[in-house]
């Protein structure tokens, strides 16, 4: 189709004409030729929704033109052309407004995290010093080379750094700290076994790469799916995921091996532990396996409690999930961003405010009682607004003006509108399409490289344990912290780390099980299973206890706008270090037991 365009029949009533191009008029004739003699209806749709069905009273109509009439009014003829026309692919878009939008984050915000990421990384650089000595050193000076590679691609790509970004970010620091622990943790056994430095080192590498690569790549499909058939901030945070797995990978293989060769071709000992760490950890003996009802207890009560509240109370679902209404406010000079989001959630429950254009001016939005309408829930909302902005705003303002706010004022409200979904069904499907392909690919990887199915099973299971334990805790304590818990971008971009770190860790512990079985066939499954829980007990620790401390620091120092979301990294990192050692584990070994039994 051409074109259509609202129009009058033969008797003067509103019609509507089209022209079809030469290819849509046979295909035309044909189908109204097909219509004519069956005596049936042809239907307009567009977006799955039947606009019209008119039928065909003349036989098959040639030559490309033709006019839909009948008992329309004008406003029916218009509406129905304006149809046909948007169908008529490609549509064209045209900018009729645009304004200057300020960060959500608000500059306060950012700066606070900033400073609260520097705070968390020199804690970890501290850590990693303490705990393996010099050689932390070296493990510290890849990691801020790693840092820097990350940031320094993104610029080089000219990536926007979000919220699900960071996530990504913080996920591969992890996944790089991860790295070198595990090459540590594997010299020092070497070392412990009486081997020399120098093949204690050769050996401690080799038999760490197997477990980092295995980690890194299971992570790395994971992103490589999401970022294929994923949008939004799903696509952000595959991005700098998959450039953190490669610059994590570099910098623990190659820049940590240069330095520790570096050291030791040169005759000088290298030592891989403290005093107080040397003999942390060794020789542990703990039954990981005979405590596995009781977690399958424990998990199933905090499951059940949480699906429980997901069906009953929900989740506190923000602006860009269901939308909600946007309100244009003015000052009388600049105003503190963050202070006013603050205020607003505080008594609307869920507020965004960024500065729109001036820097006297903010951009409130609110999913405040979004699914009523009318006038007495708008006036609801505005009288909620201007109690909470009345200590900013000038003294002697009245309710009135406030809402009358126009440019003679140059305070108060200036417009409002309902806003939809950011969000869309579109994203919350690719999403969710994404998610479950890049959990089957995963499935799959871990079959191949560990042969049996079971320890796929385990890995799976543990994943949906871990984000179904983070959204019932969402759904749980939503309506009684102190910060703001909504569902939104960040939260999605929260649940993808949550994954990427407890499929990390599971691998890294069924690598090590795996090592143990070829190692020991003639022990039972169940101490070649325990010894290999003992044997990576440190480097879970260590790990998780890093990660946690760049978590907890951006949450405690990082400001109000970002507090949810770490918080759900922090619940997910704690699930995901528990549910390695007490889900997949045991899941594994239970069904794997009785094929082994046959």
């Amino acid at each position: 189709m051409v074109d259509a365009s609202q129009s009058y029949d033969q008797i003067g009533s509103p019609s509507v004409s089209m022209q079809m191009n030469g290819k849509g008029a046979r295909k035309w004739e044909e189908m109204t030729g097909n219509a004519y003699k069956e005596k049936s209806n042809i239907a307009i749709v567009l977006d799955e929704i039947v606009y019209s069905a008119p039928g065909v009273s003349k036989g098959a109509i040639s030559g490309g033109r033709s006019e839909i009439s009948g008992q329309f009014t004008l406003n029916e003829a218009i509406d129905l052309a304006n149809v046909l026309r948007a169908g008529k692919l490609p549509a064209s878009a045209e900018i009729i407004q645009s304004e200057i939008v300020g960060p959500s984050l608000g500059q306060e915000s950012i700066e606070r995290g900033v400073n609260s990421f520097a705070i968390a990384l020199v804690l970890v650089l501290i850590w990693m010093t303490f705990y393996y000595g010099r050689a932390g050193i070296y493990a510290d000076t890849a990691l801020v080379l790693n840092i820097v590679l990350i940031f320094g691609i993104l610029a080089g790509l000219g990536a926007v750094l979000t919220l699900p970004g960071i996530a990504g970010i913080v996920l591969t620091i992890g996944m790089s700290v991860d790295a070198n622990v595990l090459i540590f943790e594997r010299i020092r056994e070497e070392l412990a076994k009486g081997k020399g430095q120098k093949q204690a080192v050769s050996d401690g590498f080799s038999n760490a790469l197997s477990s980092i690569l295995d980690a890194n790549i299971t992570t790395g499909l994971t992103a490589l799916i999401l970022f294929i058939f994923g949008s939004g901030p799903i696509k952000g945070f595959a991005t700098t995921l998959l450039i953190g797995i490669a610059t994590s990978l570099f910098t623990a293989i190659f820049i940590t091996r240069m330095l520790v060769d570096a050291r030791i071709s040169k005759g000088k000992s290298l030592d891989f532990s403290t005093t107080l760490t040397k003999n942390l950890f060794s020789n542990l003996k703990i039954s990981f396996l005979q405590k596995r009802k009781f977690a399958y207890m424990f998990s199933l009560s905090l499951l059940s409690i949480g699906i429980f509240s997901l069906f009953t109370n929900g989740l506190n679902q923000g602006v860009d999930f269901v939308g909600g209404r946007s309100y244009t406010v003015r000052f009388e000079s600049n105003i503190n961003q963050s202070q006013i989001q603050s205020d607003l959630i505080a008594v609307l429950g869920n507020a965004e405010a960024k500065t729109f254009g001036s820097d006297n001016q903010l951009k409130i939005t609110t999913n405040y009682k979004v699914d009523v309408e009318g006038s007495e829930v708008d006036s609801e909302i505005q009288q909620i607004m201007f109690s909470a902005l009345k200590k900013h705003l000038p003294d002697g303002l009245i309710y009135d003006d406030f809402v009358n706010g126009s440019d003679e004022k140059q305070v108060g409200i200036m417009s409002s509108i309902k806003v939809g979904p950011t969000i869309a069904d579109d994203i919350k499907t690719n999403s969710f399409y994404a998610i479950f392909g890049s959990l089957i690919i995963v499935f799959l990887y871990i079959l191949i490289r560990f042969r049996d199915w079971q320890y796929s099973l385990g890995a799976v299971a543990a994943v949906f344990h871990d984000v179904l334990i983070v959204l019932g805790v969402f759904s749980i304590s939503y309506s009684f912290m102190p910060f703001n818990m909504e569902i939104n971008q960040a939260f999605i971009a929260a649940i993808l780390t949550v994954i990427g770190y407890s499929l990390n860790d599971t691998v890294v512990v069924f690598d090590r099980i795996r090592e143990f079985r070829f190692i020991n066939k003639s022990w039972e499954f169940s101490k070649t299973v325990n010894g290999a829980l003992n044997s990576t007990l440190s480097r879970t620790l260590n790990t998780s206890f890093t990660t946690l401390v760049v978590l907890l620091a951006i949450f405690i120092f990082g400001g109000e706008s970002i507090q949810g979301f770490m918080f759900a990294l922090i619940i997910g990192v704690m699930v995901g270090t528990y549910s390695s050692v007490f889900i997949a584990t045991p899941v594994m070994f239970d069904t794997l037991r009785k094929s082994l039994k046959k």
